[in-house]
């Protein structure tokens, strides 16, 4: 028998040797025995909670704009910039503004000179009644004028109406922009309390969603505190641009100020309560969304594999939506070892 010979029946031999030993045994050859621990099925009932996320903003904005048109002469604050009650914010060119009401109080001048010269006509005989009465009606729209040109006057300035900050500056200086579009979009903080945090939901969740419900809030701002929140209201149409129901929490945040636009996730009760299966985690196995598996015994060695759907979760239990019907009791450990083939021992 050649050199050659004698390597192929080696291989042989070793292949052989190496051929895979049956699932669940050891390296001897014998079945592996694997101890597990039960626990009975319980349930209880829970109360849901909805999961959300969302922006900060205030419960009172305001967008600012100028009532007449015309040439924006200076804008007085910058996005980010807090103001005060009263503060000026910006203003529009005055030139035109100012030759108008001249204009008009010209027009009440004259108006008033003509008045006063049909009185006397009218006492001379020479104007009749209706030449009296349309020169005075002529003096009051005059006067009427320029009471509307003075008040738009004011109005060429905008002033704060209450203390805040510029979330957007929509307009810059030097834009020609018509009466009443937007110049500054601002958020009022006159009142700590004020701030919400505003969370997209699906329509289930909308319906179970009511005002005066509590809520716990995390901002990524601020992420080792919670605050608590309140339901403040839920508007009664979907958002179209993303395509989800609009929820509003009032935000409990002492003398916290947050930034608008900030990003916060809510944990909202909404004292619906529903029964629910309680596993340990460890009873788990095969996860992936609202889905997973739980091993049940089989016999006094065996187990079997039974899928569940899972409700929620907290820091020591799964609650399942299952009601496990015919089981009595579950698999809690080893169960990351085991398949249906498995042999087990069940120990206290």
């Amino acid at each position: 028998m050649n050199k050659t010979q004698l390597t192929f029946i080696a291989l042989t031999s070793l292949l052989f040797a190496c051929k895979e030993k049956p699932k669940n045994t050891n390296p001897l050859g014998q079945q592996d025995i694997i101890s597990v621990k039960v626990a009975p099925v319980s349930s209880f009932g829970i109360t849901s909670a909805i999961q959300a996320t969302g922006l900060v903003s205030t419960e009172n904005e305001a967008n600012y704009s100028f009532k007449i048109g015309g040439v924006i002469s200076s804008i007085l604050v910058d996005e980010g910039q807090f103001f005060k009650n009263g503060q000026l914010l910006a203003t529009l060119n005055a030139t035109e503004i100012s030759a108008g009401l001249a204009q008009a109080d010209l027009g009440v001048d004259k108006a008033t000179r003509d008045y006063n010269r049909a009185v006397n006509l009218y006492k001379d005989s020479v104007f009749t009644l209706e030449q009296l009465q349309n020169t005075k009606t002529a003096l009051d729209v005059a006067k009427k004028t320029s009471e509307v040109t003075a008040f738009n006057q004011r109005y060429a300035k905008i002033y704060a109406a209450s203390d805040g900050f510029v979330t957007k500056k929509v307009a810059s200086e030097g834009e020609v922009i018509g009466g009443g579009m937007p110049v500054l979009m601002t958020s009022s903080t006159q009142n700590s309390d004020g701030y919400l945090l505003k969370v997209g939901v699906t329509d289930q969740e909308w319906a179970g969603i009511k005002a005066g419900q509590s809520a716990m809030v995390s901002l990524d701002g601020y992420p080792d505190q919670q605050f608590q929140a309140k339901v403040l209201r839920k508007l009664q149409s979907a958002d179209a641009s993303i395509g989800s129901f609009q929820v509003e929490l009032k935000l409990q945040l002492g003398n916290l100020r947050p930034a608008i636009g900030m990003f916060g996730k809510a944990t909202i009760q909404t004292n619906v309560t529903q029964n629910a299966t309680v596993i340990p985690f460890s009873a788990l196995v095969e996860a992936d969304g609202e889905r997973g598996y739980i091993f049940t015994p089989k016999g006094t060695d065996r187990v079997r594999k039974v899928p569940v759907t899972i409700l929620t979760f907290d820091n020591k239990n799964v609650y399942l939506k299952d009601k496990l019907e015919g089981i009595e009791q579950i698999v809690t450990s080893n169960s990351a070892y085991l398949n249906e083939q498995s042999t087990v021992k069940i120990i206290k």
